[in-house]
Order: C-alpha cells, then sequence, then structure tokens
C-alpha cells in the first residue's frame, strides 16, 4: 500500500471519530455547588435514565440498596422515599406517588428517568434541584415528543364480514437488561409475561387463522418505538400489553386492568367513535372473573405502554409479585394456562359484539 493511500487512510478515520457524536451528558447538582457530570446516561421510553446512586452523590443525599427486600431507599429532607425496579408508585410515608417511567436496571445499575428527577424528587428537596441535559431526545415539530410513535396506533379500516380474522398484537413487558418488577425470590417480571404471552399465542394460533405478532418471543429488551412499530406492520386490530407489579407492602393482591383515557387527538380528524378500548377491557374482566381471577377493575390512566390512537388495546397487571398468592399463581403452569384462556374469551367475546362481525373464532377445548 503507498504512503498517500495510508495517509489518506488515517486521515479518513482521524476526520471519523473526531466527528462521532458525542455521547449523552447531563449535569445534576445543587445550586451554588459545582454541579456532577454523567455521561452514564441511557435512553429507553423517549427519556434519559442515570443511576440513582450518582443522582445521591450529585445533590449529597443518603440511601442505598437492600437486595433482600429489593428496595432502593433515599433519605430525603421529607423522609424516606423508597423505589423498586419495575414499580410505577414512589413510597413516601404511608403515600404512593405514581412515577411515569418505572426504575429500572440497566448495566447492573438502577436508574431513573429525568422525569423522575424533576417530578418526584425534585419536590422532596428543600431546594431547587439543578438539572441539564446536554442532549435531549429531538421532540416532533410542535408536538409531545412521543407523538411519532404513538401515530402508530390508528387502527387500520375495519374487517369485513367475508370471514376475515382479527389480528391480534400481544407485547410481553420488558425483557433483556430490563427485569420489570422482582419478587424477593428473584422472580422476575420479564419471564412471566412472556410465558403468558406464550400460551395466549397458541390458543390464538390454534384456534383462528390470522396472525399472532407477538413484539418478543425471548428475553431480549426491546424499545417502546420497536415495539409499536412490530404492531403497525402486522396491522394488528388489538393490542395487549402484560405486565405484573410489586409493591412496599405484600397485602395488595390481584390483576388490573388499564386504559387510555381517549382525547380529540386519539382519532382521525372527522372520525367519531366510542371507546373501544374501554370495550374491550369490559369483555377481558368478565371472563378473568368468570375464570376466578380476582380483579379490581379498569383504570382510564395515560400508560405510556398503550400509546395513542383508536386501535383498542388494554394494559393487563397480572398480579403482584410482592404477594405470596399472585407469585405463586404467576409460576403455576395451570394457572398461567387458565389465566391465557380467560384473557383469550376475553378476546372472542369483544370480537364477537364489535361493529356487529363475528370473526370465525372457535371455543377452545382444554389443552
Amino acid at each position: 500500500m503507498s504512503r498517500f493511500v495510508l495517509q489518506c487512510f488515517f486521515m479518513f478515520w482521524a476526520l471519523l471519530f473526531s466527528s462521532a457524536p458525542v455521547d449523552a451528558v447531563v449535569e445534576i447538582g445543587r445550586p451554588g455547588h459545582e454541579p456532577l457530570v454523567i455521561d452514564d446516561v441511557y435512553l429507553r421510553e423517549g427519556t434519559a435514565f442515570v443511576s440513582i446512586d450518582d443522582v445521591l452523590t450529585a445533590l449529597d443525599l443518603e440511601g442505598g440498596w437492600n437486595s433482600v427486600a429489593h428496595i432502593y431507599t433515599i433519605r430525603t429532607p421529607h423522609g424516606q422515599a423508597k423505589i423498586s425496579p419495575g414499580s410505577q408508585f414512589l413510597k413516601l410515608g404511608d403515600n404512593l406517588i405514581p412515577i411515569a417511567h418505572r426504575p429500572r436496571f440497566i448495566d447492573s445499575k438502577l436508574r431513573v428517568s429525568e422525569v423522575f428527577l424533576l417530578r418526584q424528587l425534585a419536590p422532596l428537596l428543600t431546594e431547587p434541584l439543578h438539572y441539564r441535559n446536554h442532549s435531549p431526545p429531538v421532540p416532533a415539530e410542535n408536538d409531545d415528543p412521543l407523538d411519532r410513535l404513538f401515530s402508530f396506533l390508528l387502527r387500520k379500516k375495519e374487517p369485513v364480514a367475508d370471514g376475515s380474522k382479527w389480528v391480534v398484537s400481544i407485547d410481553p413487558g420488558h425483557g433483556g437488561d430490563d427485569s420489570g418488577s422482582m419478587a424477593a425470590d428473584g422472580s422476575k417480571e420479564k419471564d412471566l409475561t412472556l410465558a403468558v404471552a406464550e400460551r395466549l399465542e397458541k390458543l390464538l394460533k390454534m384456534h383462528q387463522d390470522a396472525p399472532v405478532i407477538l413484539t418478543r418471543d425471548g428475553d431480549y429488551a426491546l424499545e417502546m418505538d420497536r415495539r409499536l412499530e412490530l404492531v403497525a406492520k402486522g396491522e394488528a386490530d388489538v393490542l395487549l400489553s402484560l405486565h405484573a407489579q410489586a409493591f412496599f407492602s405484600p397485602k395488595p393482591s390481584g390483576l388490573t386492568l388499564y386504559v387510555q383515557p381517549q382525547t380529540e387527538r386519539d382519532v382521525p380528524e372527522g372520525v367519531v367513535l366510542g371507546n373501544d378500548s374501554l370495550k374491550l377491557a369490559e369483555s377481558l374482566q368478565q371472563k378473568l372473573v368468570a375464570a376466578g381471577f380476582e380483579v379490581h377493575g379498569i383504570q382510564e390512566l395515560p400508560i405510556h405502554p398503550l400509546g395513542r390512537g383508536d386501535l383498542p388495546r388494554v394494559l393487563v397487571e397480572m398480579g403482584s409479585l410482592s404477594n405470596e398468592a399472585d407469585l405463586v399463581m404467576l409460576h403455576d403452569p395451570i394457572r398461567q394456562q387458565d389465566l391465557a384462556r380467560a384473557l383469550f374469551d376475553g378476546l372472542k367475546s369483544f370480537f364477537s359484539t364489535f361493529s356487529g362481525v363475528t370473526h370465525g373464532f372457535t371455543s377452545p377445548t382444554s389443552e
């Protein structure tokens, strides 16, 4: 190789590395103090996640991880705040404060979102929180930064009554380095959601001949935009998102169904629809109760994994990993199958009445 070619080669690589994008960097600190610069930043769910240990160092707070209880305690001026991986609440005394983006383990560190820092942690401090993200996610022009994802969930045109089948998308929550909620015995939400999803997938494939979309079929991480993209490309007619909860108390138990509150921008302009997600949830609830499951009702909340749009979709919290009875149920293959069958029956009931069209489901026999 000639000297000129070598010079060009090295110049190319020098230019490539000198122009490589800088990793995300955030600053966290207290007013009047030098902020801590953190470059160990991960982008999840359209927001930055940072190590809670780094946060406490930056704010001169104390706290730590309890490996037995799977709880991280933060000592704040207003008392001890407790969080746990996969939990949607911060506990402060007897108060439960909702968390928009659940804490999660990434690269062996418990991390929290910048939304958590600004909305949940900052109010617990005695002085303003200095926070700056030098590489914030780029929002869509004049719109919410998640709108590009939610736009995937506008329903395709209605199936016609010619024997067409409904396409079901099942989204097992979490996966890979995102374990979700964890039980005291080490059980992980990501494993249980996949187990039930695979059973439901099998029932659907056995009893109707439309495709079934499983957003993940193994233990790997999947970004939310990729999950919604899979749903959109598969032209799903409904979406079920499967999750499990964990609480600071062993008392909470049972299932809860969540649907997105429907707003005017959820549907295309000029289209007037009822809340079909609510109808689907009601159908699922009826069949779950009939199968002997404890269901605490249906809640309308802006849950991130459900996105926005007019696609009928429900998030199913299958139980609490911090409740012994629920944990036994979620590990029991027979009850997993009962749960999957109840969800199948709920889908079948919804499809048989929705728009007055029957789509050829047959009743499952005992497996």
